[in-house]
């Protein structure tokens, strides 16, 4: 069994049907999703849709991203402006067709809510963000909720790091994928296609560390 993760998607359902075609994973092949599958992007329900429907046939795990937690903020009732702010409006427009009735299927809604913080095996640990460089895995777990694994970017300007194997994580777009011994981060800023260095989705193979990108393609 092979371990592939695949960055943030932020709506751009093309570009991940690209992706996954080009990777063309076996049966056995375990897909690990980083997180920030809306927002922004043109079509964040056709990406839930690929992905509900995705794990009917492959072996797969759905790290919750800030934008899921903004949207489920909302979804339980609090502030819509911070998630509206953060490109949530694009994605309340993908499942609003032909001026509609706004209805996010109850599907949609329990897999965002059932999406995991991290996820751990022997090799490798995954997060959406990050985690504080001067803690170990386990003091980060034990000692920080959310708003490090979630939000956090302090590592990025670390040096060096104390976890215990390598991190892979998304959240901070970066022009090419980050391949350092303990740090793999995977976010190439697919739905930033404007931008001169970012505009692409990338997946990583582990554990050889094989990255596959496309460019956006919507």
């Amino acid at each position: 069994m092979g371990l592939i993760a695949i960055g943030d998607i932020h709506g751009c359902a093309q570009s991940l049907d690209l992706l996954l075609k080009r990777l063309s994973p076996a049966p056995d092949d375990h897909l690990v999703f980083i997180g920030d599958y809306v927002d922004r992007g043109p079509d964040s329900k056709g990406v839930i849709d690929r992905l509900i429907a995705l794990r009917e046939t492959h072996s797969c795990t759905f790290l919750r991203g800030n934008h899921e937690a903004l949207m489920l903020a909302y979804l339980n009732g609090g502030e819509a402006d911070l998630w509206w702010a953060n490109g949530g409006i694009a994605t309340l427009r993908s499942y609003q067709a032909d001026n509609a009735a706004l209805e996010i299927p109850e599907a949609h809604v329990d897999f965002i809510r059932s999406t995991q913080l991290y996820y751990d095996t022997p090799d490798f640990f995954f997060v959406h963000a990050g985690l504080k460089p001067s803690l170990t895995i386990d003091e980060n777990l034990r000692r920080y909720g959310e708003e490090v694994l979630l939000w956090e970017r302090s590592h990025l300007q670390a040096s060096t790091t104390v976890w215990e194997k390598p991190v892979v994580f998304g959240h901070t777009p970066q022009s090419i994928p980050l391949n350092r011994d303990r740090m793999i981060g995977i976010d190439t800023g697919c739905v930033y296609f404007t931008h001169p260095t970012l505009g692409r989705l990338t997946a990583v193979r582990l554990p050889e560390r094989e990255f596959v990108s496309v460019e956006y393609v919507g």
